[in-house]
């Protein structure tokens, strides 16, 4: 997630964080109620895979609740960046119990292949899981359009599975279909199985997303060539260099050196600093912005030479 997406200010990004952690928990534990009695009545295998799903997906929600509502915290005394980083702390928490689950149903999947059960009553499991899929299909939208004005890794690793929930339930649909009305015993487990690898990967994209912020992974090549265009705008900034990016998930930080004339005055040399901090906080809301005034010409000791570009 780059900086660039987050358009709300901080009240509303706060605010709509909270409705959507809250909604996420309020869909996760509705869905989990309805295919519990639905797997207890169906005996599908399928259906007890995407009820664990829904499961992991109520408990890491409710992680997520507590994780934002803490990154949302200001700075203190002990924390002088901040508290953003709980939310890819909280994104590692969510990839565990997803890949959780997956390793259950892998089992659970396995162990039906040896001691096969038809699915009975499907029709019921069906009509459950089609009211999952449009409940979940409206948490989604809501999550993606929170996630497009706030950023939050938080809220995109939460949506990301609960998208994968849609394919879930729509897979279990089909097996039961298949196990229910044809006797195809055997696509009730295998289907749990190919869910079970879908989630697994799902987890470790999320994983992936994390780390990479508590790693403080660079921007994009193409969003730093940005921020640098935009710096240079100024036609009194001489070069850019030494610039270094991170994202704590909900906030982007950009640190860097333009050189500037060295006869120029200081207070000139400051203005010229403000009003390109100024420039990249408008693409870059709620960032925070470092830039350093260079005399051009004047070598500097450089204790990371690779970074200087």
């Amino acid at each position: 997630m780059t900086a660039t997406t987050q358009t709300a200010t901080m009240p509303e990004r706060t605010r709509l964080a909270k409705a959507a952690t809250t909604a996420a928990v309020t869909v996760a534990c509705v869905l989990i109620v309805a295919k519990f009695f639905a797997w207890m009545i169906t005996d599908s295998v399928a259906l007890l895979s995407s009820l664990v799903d829904s499961a992991m997906d109520g408990l890491a929600s409710l992680v997520n609740l507590v994780a934002v509502r803490g990154a949302m915290q200001p700075a203190d005394r002990e924390h002088r960046f901040g508290h953003d980083k709980l939310e890819p702390l909280a994104t590692l928490g969510q990839a565990a119990f997803i890949a959780g689950s997956a390793a259950f149903l892998t089992f659970e999947a396995v162990h039906r292949f040896i001691d096969p059960r038809p699915a009975v009553q499907s029709t019921i499991g069906i009509g459950v899981l089609v009211f999952a899929i449009l409940a979940t299909g409206a948490l989604v939208a809501f999550q993606r359009y929170v996630v497009q004005r706030t950023g939050s890794t938080a809220i995109a690793a939460d949506a990301l599975h609960y998208r994968s929930d849609l394919l879930v339930n729509g897979s279990v649909i089909v097996s039961l279909l298949l196990a229910g009305r044809l006797g195809w015993w055997w696509a009730d487990p295998l289907f749990a199985f190919g869910i079970a690898v879908y989630i697994l990967r799902s987890a470790w994209e999320i994983a992936k997303g994390a780390i990479d912020i508590l790693t403080d992974r660079e921007f994009p090549e193409a969003e730093r060539e940005r921020i640098k265009a935009i710096v240079r705008e100024d036609p009194r900034v001489i070069n850019v260099h030494d610039l270094r990016t991170r994202s704590t998930g909900t906030r982007p930080f950009i640190q860097l050196h333009m050189e500037l004339d060295p006869q120029m005055p200081l207070i000139q040399a400051h203005r010229i600093s403000d009003d390109a901090e100024e420039r990249l906080m408008a693409v870059f809301p709620g960032a925070e912005i470092i830039v350093h005034q260079d005399p051009a010409g004047v070598a500097e000791p450089v204790a990371f030479p690779e970074r200087v570009r």
